[in-house]
């Protein structure tokens, strides 16, 4: 599927799995038999309303809500789903992903974690024997978060009674999930309170996905001598980090020190590469303050000015030819 088609593909998955109005999703299918990316949530760690925003329309209508930033894996060939991410919003993230997917699979093939902020990985919670009981789901995460998850509870408690099998990630080693389909960790620098924090490139038959959902700036990337640029370069499609719109988004707080580069400053960055690969980028990971989630709004509108996007809950991404 091809990167103008999906929008339409967006919106017609939205209609039918009910994913951005946080609703139980009907069935739905994918055509081809190419593996695909689909994007399961855009929001920040806390959701879209966030947790104390009494007044926010969510609260009363579905459609003002944003699920937890997760994609989708999926390959129709062999019939295999992955998840990167365990969010808050696991069991509904989990259903859209599996009647995408179908068959009558309860646990998915794998899940991918990018580090130990409470967005990214509490929804292991729910493969516990409290909720739907798994058995030896594999957890791939690097080394810091694999001893994490092993040492500490409640997350141990997984591992002894089985419900996952946690399997550590090297930097930059691929891991085949199936042929010539490759989920690949990319260090990042940002909070490591408890583990470190990973990226993942995602390669298909044809054509490749980064999924970078949080880092402390790009220029702290390039101290480590990576830079944006080429990274973007290499792949097909980016989904990274866009947690604030612009300074000043939050009042009465100095935003200057926040471990988020702003959609503004990223743009500012990019602004001087070709058409082609600024339209690469999609904006993931918006917090409830940033006004890019909603359609229509000036920010929203200065990105798509700019030759950029912002994420949409149900869009896909072929990774074939």
């Amino acid at each position: 599927m091809c990167c103008h088609a999906l929008a339409a593909v967006s919106l017609a998955l939205l209609a039918g799995t009910g994913l951005a109005a946080g609703s139980s999703a009907p069935a739905v299918s994918h055509r081809g038999a190419a593996p695909y990316v689909v994007v399961l949530g855009i929001a920040q760690d806390g959701g879209i309303p966030q947790t104390g925003s009494v007044e926010h329309p969510g609260w009363e209508d579905p459609a003002q809500s944003r699920r937890v930033v997760s994609l989708g894996l999926v390959d129709p060939r062999s019939g295999g789903r992955w998840m990167l991410e365990a969010t808050p919003d696991f069991p509904a993230q989990l259903t859209v992903l599996q009647r995408l997917a179908g068959g009558d699979r309860k646990a998915p093939d794998g899940i991918f974690l990018t580090h130990a902020h409470i967005g990214h990985y509490t929804g292991l919670m729910f493969l516990g024997h409290e909720a739907m009981g798994a058995q030896g789901v594999p957890v791939f995460a690097m080394p810091r978060l694999a001893r994490f998850l092993a040492e500490n509870g409640p997350w141990s408690q997984l591992v002894r009674y089985g419900n996952v099998e946690v399997r550590e990630l090297a930097a930059g080693r691929g891991v085949e999930v199936s042929p010539d389909l490759r989920v690949t960790p990319l260090p990042v620098p940002h909070r490591q309170e408890y583990s470190e924090v990973a990226a993942f490139r995602i390669d298909g038959p044809g054509r490749s996905v980064l999924f970078l959902p949080d880092i402390d700036s790009w220029e702290a990337w390039d101290d480590e001598g990576v830079r944006i640029e080429e990274i973007l370069a290499t792949v097909d499609v980016a989904y990274v980090d866009a947690t604030f719109y612009a300074q000043g988004e939050i009042p009465g707080r100095d935003m200057s020190g926040f471990p988020h580069p702003t959609i503004v400053h990223t743009m500012e960055r990019l602004a001087d590469l070709a058409a082609g690969e600024r339209g690469k980028v999609r904006f993931i990971h918006l917090n409830h303050t940033n006004p890019a989630w909603r359609e229509g709004t000036s920010a929203r509108k200065s990105i798509e000015a700019a030759g950029f996007r912002v994420a949409e809950e149900g869009e896909i991404v072929s990774l074939g030819e």
